[in-house]
């Protein structure tokens, strides 16, 4: 049985073939494949139950058939002193957080009950940081890191996910661009490059000081793109450690993974953000910390230690060959559930994430509908509308009747005679205003003669004074 976007084929036999036209969206394909393997995983389940209860049946093997499913359940282990978001709330008080130290420079970090919001929409300029009291001890583990950015179209920060040696310390709220030497791992999610967002790997041996470093962004090791802002839905990312391979993948694809990692035990986890002055607001709404295979506490049964079956020798009592058999054939089968429950689980996150987009889709255009529904006009809208475009539609032709059945020529000349009579009188009546006003302005002639006879008449005058009194002044002789 295929699926595809338009619908869904049967395949009888190689020459017969069933094909039903179902309009079935590819969200709806999708959630009948993973139904499918979920049925597909139900009957391997209850075919391996049955032939591990046949085989249970006989009183040498009735011991042999507990552990394996014992051992299923306990390959993973959260760690609770160093999670949280795994439950209803993800504190027990809206004050602190139960193993983590929680602080920020600029503002305070805010507690809510399902999320953590290391830095605000507003103001810029802020950091917050949220590290684990205690170090983890296990060697191999695997973590869930769940968070969303927001913010408006230009604005940046940084989210980093530190696994460093006494990182509160060395580390505090410092990014990657701002800290100086510190020991262990630190995985960056920011827009480097203007890709739109990344996610890269750093290291340092303690040795590297990254503060004072020319070129922090060319001592990556690894990275991938991913557009984390404004999705409106928490990102998932993974990190997964094992004496093999140091594994990332985001939203259930890998990123980047590298087998020539080694981290020690005994490193703190930390999540550190900082954002510029046009800031993006980090929420944090999961931290799961868990150990990988092997690292899982002993199983009890019957109030006594029991180690997984394929660290267990055979009975002394049984044969070499037939313990060895029955031996290999159970851990086949604890290979085989290890397996189903992951199937399982892989099958039931990709559920809840196809659930959750079809949720959202549907508020979406919930929404959009609403809102196209309160931009639409109303019927009496259009009626009004309609009645005033046929209202001018009459004036306009009235107008047009008008124009066209009188002769306006009359009117035209007499316009025309009253402007070239106006224009004869204006142009008169300025030219003897303009006369007058000249001739006003303009000094007498006579009383400007008269001024200069009376200035010659005084000069003449004073001149024969001054010839008389010189002339009557005793004369000096030497």
């Amino acid at each position: 049985m295929d699926f595809s976007d338009v619908g869904v084929r049967h395949t009888i036999l190689n020459s017969v073939q069933l094909h039903h036209f179902i309009d079935i969206s590819p969200s709806a394909a999708a959630i009948a494949k993973e139904a499918r393997l979920c049925v597909i995983a139900i009957v391997v389940g209850w075919i391996t139950t049955r032939v591990v209860a046949s085989l249970c049946e006989t009183p040498r093997t009735s011991c042999d058939c507990k552990p394996p499913l014992l051992a299923v359940g306990a390959v993973a282990q959260v760690i609770e002193s160093q999670s949280f978001g795994h439950g209803e709330r993800i504190s027990p008080t809206r004050h602190d957080l139960p193993g983590w130290n929680i602080g920020g420079e600029g503002h305070a970090p805010s507690l809510l009950s399902d999320k953590l919001i290391l830095t605000p929409p507003y103001p810029g300029n802020t950091r917050g940081s949220a590290w684990v009291q205690n170090p983890a001890s296990q060697q191999e583990w695997s973590a869930e890191f769940q968070f969303r950015a927001s913010g408006p179209e230009r604005a940046g920060g940084i989210l980093q996910l530190w696994y460093t040696k006494d990182g509160q310390a060395r580390v505090g709220t410092s990014s990657i661009y701002t800290v100086g030497q510190f020991d262990g791992l630190a995985l960056v999610i920011d827009t480097h490059g203007g890709r739109g967002g990344s996610i890269r790997g750093f290291l340092n041996d303690g040795t590297t000081d990254y503060k004072s470093h020319r070129s922090v962004d060319s001592l990556a090791f690894g990275h991938c793109d991913y557009a984390y802002r404004n999705l409106g839905r928490p990102s998932v990312l993974k990190l997964k450690y094992t004496s093999s391979i140091l594994e990332v993948t985001v939203d259930d694809k890998v990123c980047f993974s590298t087998a020539k990692v080694a981290l020690p035990a005994g490193n703190t986890f930390g999540i550190t953000a900082a954002t510029p002055e046009n800031p993006d607001s980090f929420e944090i709404f999961k931290f799961i910390l868990e150990s990988a295979s092997g690292q899982s506490a002993p199983v009890y049964q019957n109030n006594a230690p029991q180690q997984p079956i394929q660290n267990q020798a055979p009975p002394a009592n049984l044969p070499p060959v037939s313990s060895s058999g029955k031996s290999s054939l159970d851990a086949g089968i604890a290979a085989q559930f290890v397996d189903l429950g992951g199937r399982l689980q892989l099958a039931n996150k990709a559920t809840n994430t196809i659930l959750q987009d079809m949720r959202s889709q549907a508020a979406k255009s919930e929404s959009r509908h609403a809102e196209m529904q309160q931009n639409l006009a109303t019927k009496s809208d259009l009626a009004a509308l309609d009645t005033r475009l046929q209202r001018i539609e009459t004036l306009l032709q009235s107008v047009q009747r008008d124009i066209q059945g009188r002769d306006y020529s009359g009117s035209f000349s007499q316009l025309h005679d009253t402007l070239r009579s106006s224009h004869l009188s204006l142009t008169e009546s300025l030219q003897g205003h303009l006369l007058s006003a000249i001739t006003a302005s303009t000094p007498r002639m006579g009383f400007f003669i008269f001024l200069v006879i009376a200035f010659q008449v005084l000069l003449a005058v004073s001149y024969i004074v001054y010839k008389k009194r010189r002339a009557n002044m005793p004369k000096k002789f030497l």
